[in-house]
């Protein structure tokens, strides 16, 4: 069977996408192609073929006619039995393919109306109109696909009465990348915060914690907002963190094989009480304690595991306060670490997600008449 992966906003090699779709898809037999809008180039990598349409230019506006345009095209003149896409601008296109005859699969990687509340490009008042609109087109939508992926049972849910096939997928991280057998001795006095950094994944407040530690903060990920950056460099609490930038697996791999405490303080919007965060899942099978965001569902993981600590994470005295702690009890920070480290090797693994893709796409594979 042939699939074809579609992106018109990700990186060729996304975790997500690249790195454990795709991958865990031609490991297993199929004939996997990852169309990409980047300019980089055709590639073959992992089994799988990447297919360039070419750089993307201009803004949004440019990305979501003119890109999506040229993905499409790619697609259809590929002749896949299943396209699996991976952003909300790709529906038009998708549907299209459809119509042309194509299994279609698609991949929800966030709650995106819950999203667009927190969108900093649109004006306040619209966020509301433009939640609701993409909302109740999404939902009409995904009734005509063959399946919906999603990242996290709480999404999965959101689309079962519109499409019993929807399985989620979630976002686990590859234990074979991240679980080293670091001496806890051999760590350094330092918290790390890994991923896209913004306002609302609680940026400001970590800095602002920082003066009232005695660590260093390993800080790596892309900045997603126009001048954030040089607005945290003002702050005092900035001439105690280690800015990396954006780092590949080994450099995130090794980041966190030194560092002592995992960060995920993200702010209580919509679209993140319910999230799973991949970062979460690497702190833990990292071996380190988290300091965690005091939601219900991460409540549930964290406490369950017994791998960290829960805060409010807008509040820097109390994210501060949280780091002293493990920080002062070094016994019990080890054993939180290796305790979330176990809860990972047992329940949240990549391995078995990878299992229910594949066997998603066993269930889309056309039937073969006996000879």
């Amino acid at each position: 069977m042939k699939i074809v992966h579609l992106t018109s906003a990700h990186p060729r090699h996304d975790i997500r996408i690249f790195v454990k779709e795709c991958a865990t898809l031609a490991d297993a037999g199929f004939d996997v192609t990852l169309v990409v809008a980047d300019g980089l180039g055709e590639e073959i990598k992992s089994g799988v073929r990447i297919h360039d349409v070419g750089a993307k230019s201009g803004g949004r506006l440019a990305r979501m006619t003119a890109t999506v345009k040229r993905i499409y095209v790619a697609a259809l003149a590929l002749q896949p039995d299943v396209v699996h896409f991976h952003d909300p601008e790709l529906l038009p296109a998708a549907l299209r393919l459809k119509q042309a005859g194509i299994k279609v699969v698609y991949d929800v990687h966030e709650d995106m109306p819950r999203q667009i509340l927190g969108k900093h490009w649109i004006p306040d008042r619209a966020r509301p109109l433009v939640a609701g609109g993409f909302e109740r087109i999404e939902d009409w939508a995904v009734s005509r696909f063959d399946a919906i992926v999603t990242s996290t049972p709480h999404i999965r849910d959101r689309f079962l009465s519109r499409n019993a096939n929807s399985v989620a997928i979630c976002n686990f991280p590859i234990l074979s990348e991240l679980v080293r057998d670091t001496a806890w001795e051999s760590r350094r006095n330092e918290v790390c915060y890994l991923g896209s950094i913004s306002r609302i994944r609680g940026i400001a407040p970590i800095i602002a914690a920082l003066p009232d530690t005695h660590v260093r903060l390993n800080l790596a990920g892309l900045w997603s907002e126009a001048g954030l950056q040089q607005s945290m460099q003002r702050e005092p609490g900035w001439a105690r963190v280690n800015d990396l930038g954006v780092l590949d697996r080994q450099g995130v791999a090794a980041v966190l094989a030194k560092s002592k405490i995992g960060l995920v303080t993200l702010f209580p919007t919509p679209n993140y009480v319910d999230a799973l965060p991949i970062k979460l899942f690497e702190y833990m099978a990292a071996g380190m304690p988290v300091i965690a965001s005091d939601f219900p569902v991460w409540r549930a993981i964290v406490d369950d595991a017994g791998c960290g600590l829960l805060v409010d994470p807008q509040d820097p005295q109390a994210i501060a306060a949280a780091i002293g702690e493990l920080m002062g009890d070094e016994e019990r920070a080890r054993a939180m670490g290796e305790a979330g480290r176990q809860a990972v090797l047992a329940k949240y693994s990549w391995a078995a997600e990878g299992e229910k893709l594949v066997a998603l796409y066993r269930t889309l594979q056309p039937a073969v008449s006996p000879q």
